[in-house]
């Protein structure tokens, strides 16, 4: 009974585990084609944060090169966590192909790192790849 009193805010302590709730800044990133086995990693000549609430996520990139108006790009939606798998289901984009579509991934947070992997296939844009991202946690 003891234990039990322990929670903190009353949630239990093993949903502390997979807390992906915050603001996360991509520092890595890997493609893996599965159509030409192709790997390549992110040129990271942009920055991008995730932003995952209660109910919802979101992304917003943006190029680095300051001249680059063009470079942005922004969606997010609602998801789903249950144990070590994430599952985004992305309502909103500027590519209606890609919306309504969901992707799965399986994640890991340690401390401030937060690293997910999983598929993106999109049959209308002959996207079928393996994605891992790494972030870390922004705090300010």
């Amino acid at each position: 009974m003891f234990l039990n009193s322990c929670k903190e805010n009353g949630e239990p302590a093993a949903d502390k585990v997979n807390d992906i709730r915050g603001t996360w800044k991509l520092i890595s990133g890997k493609i893996i084609d599965k159509n030409s086995g192709k790997t390549s990693s992110y040129p990271m000549n942009f920055e991008m944060i995730k932003i995952i609430n209660d109910t919802h996520f979101a992304f917003l990139k943006h190029s680095k090169n300051l001249k680059d108006s063009l470079g942005f790009d922004a969606g997010g939606g609602s998801y789903t966590l249950n144990g070590q798998v994430y599952t985004e289901h992305l309502q909103y984009y500027k590519n209606k192909n890609w919306e309504g579509q969901k992707f799965a991934f399986k994640i890991s947070v340690s401390n401030d790192t937060f690293t997910q992997t999983g598929v993106e296939k999109v049959e209308k844009e002959g996207v079928d790849r393996v994605i891992i991202e790494k972030y870390i946690k922004e705090i300010k």
